[in-house]
């Protein structure tokens, strides 16, 4: 049994804005499901649920040190589905409801100190420390600096794991010197310096022992110039210690047998009669044409370019010109969400802008669409593909990171495959895909095939979680 420390700066259910915190609400859980003793620390924010902050037990305080600063850390505990929780209290930095805000470094780098300081009052000594995305990427970095040749922190193994290689904390090296208490050592171009400041991800990427990122065909991306975001050298010398491990999903959530929020609960055995209840009860409230043959394709995305919607815009026409009903959930950069507002106007009997974050809606989208558009210029992982397998529709994607690795292009010779796909950056090939896949939801056989098989697929967190747990044990040895 490992003793393993999670560190981050969201985890669901108490806070989260995207994947990263879904990740660290399941894998821990998953982890301590294999026997592992796992803790998780992560800020006291201001909008933990009460339900959640009633539960919590004080522990004790301490004082962090930040620069020439000393600052008040308490720390808060709350065991929940086999994992201890530790929650770091400090109102000036995290008594707001604000996930991320403009004096993040501040913030962060108190709360990478407090991850090691409260250690030896806590009493657990982990074998491995995990930490996640820049906000923590510091923490391998002061392990080195300050705490290694201390009793307690010797041994002590660290993996960083990269969720989005585009996001990297990048501030003057003079501010990171100050909260950081670093020397001039520390900010060459083999360690913290990029481009003349310093980069806090690069940091965790060269600290740690063991680096991963959320799938195998990320992590051979992110050591081209295409995909390294400018570290790819740095990725590419690091080789030996990148690992690719797929993200799950929570089938306790992600269940159509079991949702609350369906119209119409459905397994593999009910799923053609029930997911079609669930289309035309959509389009009812959506105020689109009812007609449960139609093929209706979902979009539930950050309406950014990341996610493929300048693909979009360049062939909407081409879109609204298909027999098809388009249903897009999400919010995200103005002149994307003017595009589906405008376009819902203008075609109101094939396309329904929700622009807005609805979980309630979000999930009634996976279970009544048929297909599932996915056209992303680059998706370290992508969990809404593998979602959108559990209700039983099929993913349209592009053939990046994670998208590559879960959907496997159907042949109609062979019958094999589990999705649709493309590999050029470009509008006209994602209209042929999705024209090709109309042309298969049309013969009812081969579609109900697709469909039944989509929704035995397993990406459950069991997988990933053994992996991660062979990767630990490789590292204490």
């Amino acid at each position: 049994m490992s003793k393993i420390l999670m560190c981050s700066s969201e985890v669901a259910p108490f806070a989260k804005t995207g994947g990263l915190g879904d990740v660290l609400g399941a894998l821990p859980q998953a982890l301590a499901k294999l026997g592992d003793d796992v803790r998780v620390i992560m800020p006291k924010y201001g909008c933990i649920p009460g339900e959640y902050v009633e539960k919590m037990e004080f522990c004790f305080f301490t004082y962090v040190p930040l620069g020439w600063r000393r600052k008040y850390c308490g720390v808060f505990k709350l065991e929940k589905d086999g994992v201890t929780y530790y929650f770091i209290d400090n109102e000036y930095y995290f008594g707001d409801p604000y996930l991320y805000k403009w004096n993040d470094l501040e913030r962060f780098a108190f709360f990478d100190k407090a991850c090691l300081e409260i250690l030896p009052h806590l009493e657990f000594k982990p074998d491995v420390i995990h930490t996640h995305d820049w906000q923590t990427g510091m923490i391998p970095v002061l392990l080195n600096a300050y705490y290694i040749n201390n009793e307690f922190y010797r041994g002590t193994k660290t993996v960083f794991t990269i969720h989005n290689l585009r996001y990297q904390g990048i501030y003057s090296m003079d501010i990171v010197a100050d909260f950081f208490s670093l020397g001039s050592e520390y900010f060459t171009d083999d360690k913290l310096e990029f481009h003349g400041c310093a980069n806090l991800l690069k940091g965790g990427i060269v600290y740690s022992d063991y680096v991963t990122t959320v799938s195998p065909t990320y992590a051979e991306e992110i050591k081209t110039p295409l995909g390294g975001e400018k570290l790819e050298g740095l990725l590419s010398a690091r080789s030996n210690s990148l690992f690719g491990i797929i993200n799950g999903i929570d089938y306790n959530v992600y269940n159509p047998k079991t949702d609350p929020y369906l119209y119409e609960n459905y397994d593999a055995k009910t799923v053609i009669e029930k997911k079609k209840l669930n289309k035309i009860k959509l389009q009812e409230q959506l105020k689109l044409p009812v007609d449960g043959e139609k093929a209706m394709v979902g979009i539930i995305s950050r309406l950014v370019d990341q996610k493929g919607f300048d693909l979009i815009a360049a062939v909407m026409n081409d879109l609204m010109n298909l027999d098809i009903q388009m249903v897009v959930v999400g919010t995200g950069e103005a002149r994307y969400e003017e595009m589906f507002r405008q376009t819902a106007w203008y075609n109101p009997e094939k396309m329904s802008a929700n622009i807005m974050f609805s979980n309630d809606l979000a999930h009634k989208v996976y279970a009544a669409s048929d297909l599932f558009l996915m056209p992303s210029m680059f998706e370290p992982c992508g969990l809404s593909q593998m979602i959108s397998y559990a209700y039983g529709t099929i993913p349209i994607v592009r053939e990046t990171g994670g998208l590559k690795d879960t959907v496997i292009p159907y042949n109609e010779y062979t019958k094999e495959g589990t999705g649709f796909s493309f590999s050029p950056y470009n509008g006209n090939d994602m209209v042929y895909t999705l024209r090709m896949a109309l042309g298969f939801y049309s013969n009812k056989v081969v579609w109900d095939k697709l469909v039944t098989n989509a929704m035995k697929l397993d990406f459950s967190w069991s997988k990933s979680a053994k992996e991660y747990q062979n990767l630990y044990e490789q590292l204490i040895g």
